[in-house]
This record gives structure tokens, sequence and C-alpha cells, in this order.
């Protein structure tokens, strides 16, 4: 069972591990941006990149949903059900991507008065990186599709060749346009374009080429039947409101970090952050195990294995944890300095700030080990309902720790909340799923 664990997980935290890797870079390159010191640029990339991580957060319902479908139909060896599912995820992907898209206007200037910060960043600048990067964002929903599928059919080695590709080429035309072509955050914008689309050809062209022996010839009214795509949206319905909330905290994480007036507090936060991504990316790779075996063993009706490797997911989950807390006690310092630009006057005071906070970054691994897991299980189980309700109440008590304990705490109060919200997420989903007994009885049936 380790062994079918790491299978799958091994290649999507190698896959994971480039998304932070990819922002750590993009965050680099940002603070060498000529004629810009280093914490305006990082600012207003940060705002950037939560703006699009509203819409595409807001669209990973499509990747979810589908796993958990098409793992089920691969478990019960339903070849003609796993076939529709990649047709539906491509229908419905390519639907919102279109959509968004032609939304780009007030998306954006909603997004950016939303956002606005006044002095601390340039709204012209996030400006400009926004209206570049939209054209990205078909391509990245695409993406979802493609991937949810592919883990679902327990494929997790194209997603990872994928990512790194994909990662690799953003960090290359990141660098060529940005501090080459001199372009700045635009620059940056432009290589997520060029990066994403380039995935989507690849995408495409593996899965003719692998699957194509696999696939069933499947009719177009069978692809939108109304009872299959209604339990498709019933499930993605609950999701899309999960990562609503999601969206919401990582969104208020950021914003309410720019609120705090000091664009030095900005951009730790945002290089903190990025800190805890890189475990967060870590530990959903043994999530994305638990959600394809999870959604496997249950169609394969076998209970015995459903249970064993829910056991085995979380204690890899808690050993990466206690990995990254040894690592940030140890060497939090070097892994920021290498983040910032010491050649820039405020380096030094960056560091500074950045001692004051790093405590709650060496917490939250501990805090995090247990919810990431369970989003897995409950996606494989397709208990999206479970998902849903968990994330509106630890929502709720983020933003009443976030706004009940700012006025007295301070920073400090930003990253409580957000620690407070993680941990509680998995406490939820533990106990509404009756203590796993309600996933257990799917395998046992």
């Amino acid at each position: 069972m380790n062994r079918e664990i790491l299978r799958i997980a091994i290649p999507n935290i190698i896959s994971n591990i480039t998304v932070p890797l990819m922002g750590i870079a993009s965050t680099v390159i940002a603070g060498r941006v000529a004629g810009s010191d280093g914490a305006t640029t990082i600012g207003a990339l940060s705002i950037g990149v939560a703006i699009f991580n509203f819409i595409y957060w807001n669209c990973s319902f499509i990747r979810m949903g589908t796993s958990g479908l098409t793992a089920q139909a691969f478990g019960a060896e339903q070849h003609k059900e796993y076939t529709l599912m990649l047709w539906r995820a491509v229908v419905v992907a390519l639907g919102v991507g279109v959509v968004a898209f032609a939304l780009q206007w007030p998306i954006g200037e909603f997004s950016l008065w939303f956002m606005s910060t006044g002095d601390a960043v340039s709204d012209e600048m996030i400006s400009q990186y926004f209206y570049t990067r939209i054209w990205a964002v078909p391509a990245g929903i695409m993406l979802f599709a493609f991937n949810g599928w592919l883990t679902g059919m327990q494929n997790a080695v194209v997603p990872m060749a994928v990512a790194i590709m994909v990662n690799i080429i953003h960090i290359i035309f990141s660098y060529l346009f940005a501090i080459v072509g001199s372009w700045g955050l635009e620059g940056i914008a432009l290589a997520s374009v060029v990066a994403q689309w380039t995935g989507v050809v690849v995408t495409v062209a593996i899965i003719v080429v692998m699957y194509r022996k696999r696939l069933v010839v499947v009719d177009w009214h069978e692809i939108v039947d109304l009872e299959s795509m209604k339990k498709f949206f019933s499930i993605n319905s609950d999701i899309i409101v999960r990562t609503f909330c999601l969206v919401a905290v990582y969104t208020f994480f950021t914003k309410a970090s720019a609120d705090m007036g000091d664009k030095n507090i900005l951009a730790v936060n945002t290089i903190l952050l990025q800190l805890f991504t890189l475990f967060s990316y870590m530990n959903d790779g043994f999530a994305y195990a638990a959600e394809a075996l999870t959604g496997r063993f249950i169609g394969a009706r076998d209970g015995v294995s459903l249970r064993k490797c829910i056991k085995l997911c979380v204690v890899w989950c808690f050993v990466v944890s206690f990995i990254y807390v040894g690592v940030y006690i140890g060497w939090w310092r070097d892994i920021f300095s290498m983040l910032v630009d010491s050649s820039n006057n405020n380096s030094a005071e960056l560091i500074a700030v950045a001692e004051q906070y790093i405590g709650w970054v060496i917490a939250i691994p501990i805090a995090c080990a247990l919810p990431f897991v369970m989003d897995g299980i409950m996606v494989g189980a397709t208990r999206s309902r479970i998902m849903r309700n968990s994330m509106v109440w630890s929502s709720v008590c983020y933003f009443a720790l976030l706004y009940g304990t700012g006025w007295l705490i301070g920073n400090n109060a930003i990253w409580l909340a957000f620690t407070s919200f993680m941990f509680l997420r998995g406490v939820f989903q533990y106990f509404m799923s009756n203590r796993l007994k309600d996933i257990y009885s799917e395998a046992d049936r």
C-alpha cells in the first residue's frame, strides 16, 4: 500500500512543488526588476497573483469533481464512464474559460478596485499584469480538467511532467521578458500565457498517444446527458462553494496585509506565505494519493484496502509536516534571504520584520497536516457536501478572528486567523464524516 501511495504521491509532490517554486522564482525576478524597489514590485505581484488565484481556485472544482468520479469509474472498470468524464470535463472547462475571458473587463476593474492599496503599490503595474495574464486563463482551466481526469486514472506521471515543463517555461520566459526585455511585471504575466498554452497542447498530445486504445467512442448526447451532468454539477456546486471560501480567505489575507499600510509587511507576508505554500503543495501530493486511491477502492468495493490507504496517508502527511517544522526552525533565515535582493536598501528591514512573524510559518505545518489529506479523502469519496460545510464554518471562524483581533494584535491577527482556519478544516471534516466511518461504509456495500 505504501508503494501505491508513493507511486501517486511522489510525482504529484514533484509537480506540485514546482508551483510554489515558480511563485518564488517570480517573486525573486519581480524583486530585481529595473527601476523599482523590491518591496513595491513584490507587493504588486502578490496582489496580481491573488486576483488570478481567485479566478483559478474558483475553477478548481473541475479538477476535483472530475478526479473523484473518474477514479470510481476506473476502480469499477467502467471504460465508457471514464471516457465520458474526460469529455464532460473538457466541455465544462472550455465553457468556463471562454466566459472568464469574455468577462475580463468587469472582473479586472472590480478586482483592481477591491484590491487597490493607494500608495502602497502601483495600481498601473497590477492592471498591466492582469490584462496580460488573462489570456492564459482558458488554458489554465483546461489543465485543471486534464489533471483531474489523469489523477482519477491513477496517472500522476503525466501531470508531473507537464507541470515541470510549464513552470520551467514560465521561469525562463519571465526572466527573458521581465529582466532582459525590461517589461517588468507585464513580462512575468506574458510568460504565464506562453507556458500554460504550451501545457495544454502537450497534454492533449500525450492523452491521445497514451489512451486512444482505452477510450471508447461516445455520442455527444451521452456527454451532455441531463442526469449525468446533474450529478457532475451537484458535486461541483458544493466544491464551488468550498473553493470560493478558500479563495476568499487567501484574498483577504493579501488584502488585510495591504491594508496594514506598510509595504514591508505586505512583502514579508507574501514571502512567508510562499514558504507555507511550499509545504502545502508537498502535503497535497499525499492528498492526491488519498483522492485517487479512495475513489478507486470505493469503486472496487475494497474496504480493507481503503482503511489501510487512509491510515497510511495520514501518517505520511504528519511525517512531512514534522520535516518542514525542522527545516523552518533551522534554516528559515537562509531561505528567506534567498528571496530578497541583498542589494536593495530595505532587505535588512524585510528580514527584521519577518523575524517577528516566522513563528507562525513554523507552527502551520502541524496545524495543516490533517486538512490536506481529509480533502483528498472527501474528493475521492465524492463527499462534497462535507467539504463545503467544513469550509464554510472554518471561514466564519477565520473572519471572526481576523477582524475581531486585528485591532489588538495587528499583523499577528492575520496569521492567527489563517492558522486556525487551516486547522479547523481538518477537524470539521473528520467529525462531519462520523470520524470517517461514513467513508468506510461506501466501500463495504
